[in-house]
């Protein structure tokens, strides 16, 4: 339940003093009775009108985002720029990322109101698959996919990590796939393999790619479909 100033305010572009002094107007409408009070709980099933048009409760919001270096994926920072702060969204403060990236690397970033959603999306359990164009400072050695493939032991860490599969571009650039999300996990990989990973930049999560048509720093919502492979 919600207050009925907020659920106003989720609903559509106004603030919560707008729907205040809406409701102090007498325009606005519970069940086809004039609402006097903004604090007033609001159910699913009632009917909300402004000047007896019926506004819907706001749904779930699901974005993907192409994160630029130099961008945290944390929702404040007073150092940097954020994630959030590169998507001109009402309620932005309820938005969430789901997934980081370090402010190093870029690609696909996941941003959503729905915790739930997110949850499934970022528990260890969940197995999501993550694939990442690496770039190493040091050529690719012919053993490298073995080693991946049975799980790096990082260091500071008791196990192994889960096995990882790579994808050889050339020389020095390979399209690495893992399942999990341990700190700082690619580099300190390649920094095990006595390698360095200059650049990271993530274009797939799950079944969810990131759209080549989004520039570094545009994102559109996911469609419906993009939202149910995380089930």
């Amino acid at each position: 339940m919600l207050r009925l100033d907020k659920y106003i305010s989720n609903a559509t572009d106004l603030s919560r003093s707008d729907a205040k002094r809406l409701i102090k107007n007498g325009v606005v409408c519970i069940d086809n009775e004039i609402a006097t009070n903004p604090a007033q709980k609001i159910n699913d099933d009632q009917d909300i009108t402004i000047e007896g048009s019926t506004i819907s409760k706001a749904g779930k919001r699901y974005f993907m985002l192409n994160k630029p270096a130099g961008v945290v994926s944390v929702t404040k920072d007073n150092n940097n720029p954020t994630a959030i702060s590169l998507m001109y969204e009402h309620r932005s403060e309820e938005l969430q990322v789901a997934g980081l990236l370090d402010i190093d690397s870029s690609g696909l970033l996941l941003v959503t109101d729905d915790g739930q959603w997110n949850h499934r999306l970022t528990s260890p359990r969940s197995g999501y698959a993550k694939i990442y164009r690496v770039e190493l400072a040091e050529a690719i050695t012919p053993e490298y996919p073995q080693l991946l493939a049975q799980g790096v032991l990082l260091e500071g860490e008791k196990h192994r990590c889960m096995p990882a599969t790579m994808e050889i571009i050339d020389d020095y650039n390979i399209n690495l796939t893992i399942a999990e999300g341990k700190y700082h996990q690619i580099k300190r990989i390649f920094a095990a393999l006595d390698n360095h990973a200059v650049s990271l930049h993530r274009f797939k999560v799950g079944d969810i790619e990131l759209d080549p048509k989004l520039q570094p720093g545009e994102y559109r919502p996911l469609t419906p479909l993009e939202v149910a492979c995380i089930l």
